[in-house]
């Protein structure tokens, strides 16, 4: 088996080709932009070395193509990733999954809530995801596969309803609740999902992605299945991380109004928590790249890129090598 098996979830704010209005109060960017940003996105993805990765907020899949071709480390991985559909009335971005090692199967968008997850009664797009998880089967050694998903949860944006305005404050509540709602709701629906892979497939299941919320919200929790068996569960890997070093935590993925939180997660199921029986591996460490959201670079994400680094056990139980 490999000694270490590296996830990642990168957040590569607004990804699209010059020119592209993704919102209205966003100016399209310049092709000299939209050059720096391919460079810098390369290079990122170089450094964080990882051997699968999940990406949000892409707006073109042949942007993120362009963007591996300029790297050292992907030219040859696997791109697995949906374009945003034409005919939509709104432009939403998507999400993709880049991986060095072997995928087993398709890739699969899952737009649609499970049937038993609905959102109130009103509601525009009842029954499916702002933004589609994607759905990935990855081989991490001979006979080992897990489930891998990318998700990107709606957003605290504000779900104004036509003709609303920011100026009136309960207005701004009212859709404010809405997008806490669709949040919430997708969250659920994600639940739902884990617990059927769980059942169904029994085999180790990881979650990549932008939730939105920061690891002990209600919504990250409803993903996490708090109160669930333990074999349907998830687990954040910076909890379950070997390396618990308080100096040196400098843990968030995004900067808002001065105050830094963690919104990218990485979860993983119960076979990578070395506290439950039959464990195959776990996290021995999470890293945070955020250097550029304090330096604010131009081209730059406005989200840090998490790594969770996980060792597998060989089949004695004993980890592999010398680990530091």
């Amino acid at each position: 088996m490999q000694q270490e098996i590296r996830f990642a979830t990168f957040n590569a704010f607004n990804l699209a080709p010059p020119g592209t209005r993704c919102y209205d109060n966003l100016e399209p960017c310049t092709p000299a932009e939209y050059e720096a940003k391919l460079d810098w996105t390369a290079q990122q993805l170089d450094l964080l070395n990882a051997d699968v990765i999940g990406f949000q907020e892409i707006f073109s899949q042949a942007c993120l193509r362009e963007v591996l071709a300029r790297t050292r480390h992907y030219r040859e991985a696997s791109h697995l990733g949906f374009d945003p559909d034409p005919e939509a009335p709104r432009l939403t971005p998507s999400v993709a999954l880049v991986s060095r090692l072997p995928v087993t199967s398709p890739g699969q968008a899952l737009p649609l809530f499970p049937g038993s997850v609905t959102m109130p009664p009103g509601s525009r797009d009842p029954d499916r995801f702002t933004r589609a998880p994607l759905h990935a089967v990855i081989e991490l050694a001979p006979g080992l596969v897990v489930d891998v998903v990318v998700v990107h949860l709606k957003s605290r944006r504000p779900d104004y309803r036509s003709g609303d305005t920011g100026e009136d404050p309960n207005l701004y509540a009212l859709a404010c609740l809405r997008s806490l709602i669709r949040r919430g709701t997708e969250a659920a629906a994600l639940r739902v999902l884990l617990t059927d892979m769980a059942r169904d497939r029994q085999r180790p299941r990881v979650v990549l992605g932008d939730f939105n919320d920061v690891a002990d919200s209600v919504t990250t929790e409803i993903v996490l299945g708090e109160g669930a068996p333990l074999a349907e569960r998830m687990f954040d890997t910076a909890r379950l991380r070997r390396h618990q070093d308080g100096q040196r935590n400098v843990g968030f993925s995004i900067v808002h109004d001065s105050r830094h939180s963690t919104i990218d997660h990485i979860l993983v199921s119960h076979e990578f928590n070395p506290l439950l029986p039959n464990a195959i591996g776990e996290v021995i460490d999470v890293v945070y790249l955020n250097d550029h959201l304090e330096l604010a670079l131009p081209p730059a994400s406005d989200h840090g890129q998490v790594l969770a680094r996980i060792v597998l056990y060989p089949q004695d139980g004993q980890l592999h090598g010398g680990l530091e």
